[in-house]
């Protein structure tokens, strides 16, 4: 950063990086924690009902999403053991496409993450509060103030120890199995009690259903994973099975105990479902959707650390967000910094509202991504990929990619989009000056310094007293 940055020192041996921690079980645990969150408890309402109740094309709808989801997989999967770096795309996408297209998105990723897990927050502090209210609503300032604690008590923990992140990780993927275990086995007992009415619009698809895979595996597992190039194809190879099987379970309990307008009509399928099968202990399904939804944040607030850590090594962000804790060995600024930003979120909702239009933008990045793995194919033809995708898999992606990136804009045109991408191409004017002229000013060096001592944080790769 400058002359005024702090090195600590020990011993010449001693070197400041992240550890590989994370093994085979533990990578499982943060793949089906990031997919499963609150989508399988409600999301059969949304498809239902854009496929006009029609269940054979709304399971030939997930199908076709859990297609691409695996597609998208793959081609990260091979991204994840050549490059096994923290940041994911944006460190993919660097290193194929260049350092503005990068920028750009850790720019727009800087807004739109930190509001998911802002999201994610506010959704866990509803879902938890509500066993105590009842049928009353409650109050926003109680669901604000809980999520404000949830955000900062995960921060905290991410920030000191991936251990102790990993073992929450771990209880709350259980946990969350758990409540889907108690809705796949009843529909399985209703089954063979005869509770079949309802079977028949959908027997002939029963093989057919979606599992989103997010694609967080390379953000969290590439630089912490012991042995990337081995466990990162079978973590994805275990976990989206095991997601899928569940999945596929759970609507066949929802479609054998409700009928698709009771689905449609339903807040949350889950609550209903309980409501109907095992009323007395209804109240549970809430608290279990609080825990899927709390374990879907713990996995997103490691992954956008990583993503900070990541961008600030390759100076897009300030220096001191790549720095490690000299007793935990943890990115704990990158943990501060992205939990101070999705706390900004919370207070005001309607700057969640706005990232709305920034759905676009999830896509772009997402072909981005792919068109970096087939650049890199022929421009690094000899670079060792321990896993490689069927090329045309990763074409098609950007296919698919370009075509849902532009599908909502000339079907639904509306001015926040132009907004967004205004906001995306904002990122320019901080580019230009401070990375590309590499503008600087000397009193961030002291504030630089400060903070180090604050923090008790080190450049990664130096020293450590």
């Amino acid at each position: 950063m400058g002359e005024n940055m702090l090195f600590l020192r020990s011993n010449e041996n001693d070197k400041m990086q992240l550890k590989r921690t994370i093994g085979y079980f533990d990578g499982v645990n943060f793949i089906i924690g990031a997919i499963v969150g609150a989508g399988i408890f409600v999301s059969p309402t949304g498809v239902l009902k854009y496929s006009l109740l029609n269940v054979g094309v709304a399971l030939s709808i997930w199908s076709a999403c859990g297609v691409i989801s695996l597609m998208g997989a793959l081609c990260y999967a091979e991204l994840g053991t050549a490059l096994p770096l923290s940041g994911g795309e944006y460190s993919h996408i660097k290193r194929a496409l260049g350092s503005l297209p990068a920028f750009i998105f850790i720019w727009t990723a800087m807004f739109t993450k930190p509001a998911s897990n802002a999201t994610r927050a506010l959704l866990f502090a509803e879902y938890a509060t509500q066993p105590f209210y009842g049928i009353c609503p409650a109050p926003e300032l109680l669901k604000k103030c809980l999520a404000l604690t949830v955000l900062w008590s995960l921060g905290i923990l991410n920030g000191r120890s991936v251990k102790m992140a990993t073992w929450v990780q771990t209880v709350f993927t259980v946990l969350k199995m758990m409540a889907l275990s108690v809705i796949s086995i009843g529909g399985i007992v209703l089954l063979v009690r005869g509770r079949k009415e309802n079977l028949h619009s959908f027997k002939s698809n029963i093989v057919s259903i979606f599992v989103l895979v997010n694609n967080f595996l390379n953000y969290i597992l590439s630089e912490e994973m012991i042995n990337p190039s081995r466990n990162i194809p079978l973590t994805v190879m275990t976990a989206i099975p095991a997601v899928t099987l569940f999945y596929l379970l759970v609507n066949i309990s929802y479609l054998t105990v409700l009928t698709p307008k009771e689905i449609v009509s339903s807040v949350a399928v889950a609550v209903t479902w309980a409501d109907r099968v095992i009323p007395s202990v209804a109240w549970v399904i809430p608290l279990s959707v609080a825990a899927s939804i709390f374990g879907a944040l713990n996995s997103s607030m490691f992954t956008l650390g990583r993503l900070s850590y990541a961008g600030s090594q390759s100076g897009h962000l300030p220096v001191l967000i790549s720095m490690l804790n000299v007793h935990y060995w943890t990115p704990a600024p990158a943990m501060i910094f992205s939990t101070i930003i999705a706390s900004i979120f919370i207070i005001p909702a309607d700057l969640i509202t706005l990232t709305n239009y920034f759905g676009f933008s999830v896509w772009l990045m997402i072909g981005l991504t792919c068109a970096s793995l087939i650049v890199l194919r022929y421009r690094e033809p000899n670079l060792q990929r321990p896993y490689k995708v069927f090329l045309p898999v990763a074409f098609a992606m950007v296919a698919v990619s370009l075509f849902l990136v532009l599908a909502p804009i000339v079907w639904s045109p509306k001015v926040q989009y132009i907004y967004a991408l205004l906001f995306m191409l904002g990122g320019l004017l901080v580019y230009l000056p401070f990375v590309h002229f590499k503008l600087h000013f000397d009193f961030v060096d002291k504030i630089t310094c400060y903070l180090q001592l604050l923090l008790e944080v080190s450049p990664a790769g130096g020293k450590y007293e």
